[in-house]
């Protein structure tokens, strides 16, 4: 059996079922980095558009005046515990008046807590600048209206 040009009907279907099988493979990839495509796009809108460059930077600007806050936070409490210190120089801490002794070690208690806060969130504020897509944080691409950089990191840490 053969057609009117000579070619054998084996051999044109053959030859059609590869054209279709490129041409559906074609399709597919095509289709494939298409989307891939897509996605980049839609990353890139979804972590460095307006509005989430906006949502960043505010993140920074209150965490860095959170920090701030902590810090000076720290400095009231060390201050009433240096004049409690004062107040009783030379006196054991178990001849205290027991409110004074009380109080002394809540607001140790408090320093404690505010530090290990601030560590918490100078890690957090640490780990998000170190990310590419914070860009806006360097000099010279801030935000209008911003006139000076954010810190690029909080530290060293609170430790005592």
């Amino acid at each position: 059996m053969s057609s009117n040009n000579g070619w054998p009907i084996w051999k044109i279907v053959i030859l059609l079922v590869l054209v279709l099988v490129v041409s559906f493979t074609t399709l597919g990839v095509m289709s494939c980095f298409g989307g891939f495509a897509q996605e980049g796009v839609d990353v890139a809108q979804k972590e460095v558009g307006p509005a989430a460059l906006l949502k960043k930077y505010e993140w920074f600007k209150d965490a860095s005046a959170q920090l701030d806050k902590k810090q000076a936070d720290v400095k009231v409490y060390q201050r009433r515990i240096t004049a409690m210190d004062g107040t009783y120089n030379g006196t054991l801490r178990k001849d205290w008046p027991r409110t004074d002794l009380e109080q002394y070690n809540v607001w140790t208690s408090e320093v404690a807590g505010v530090k290990a806060s601030y560590n918490g969130l100078a890690a957090d504020y640490n780990a998000q600048m170190a990310k590419a897509n914070w860009v806006f944080a360097n000099k010279g691409t801030l935000p209008q209206g911003a006139d000076q950089p954010l810190p690029r990191e909080y530290k060293p840490y609170i430790e005592n």
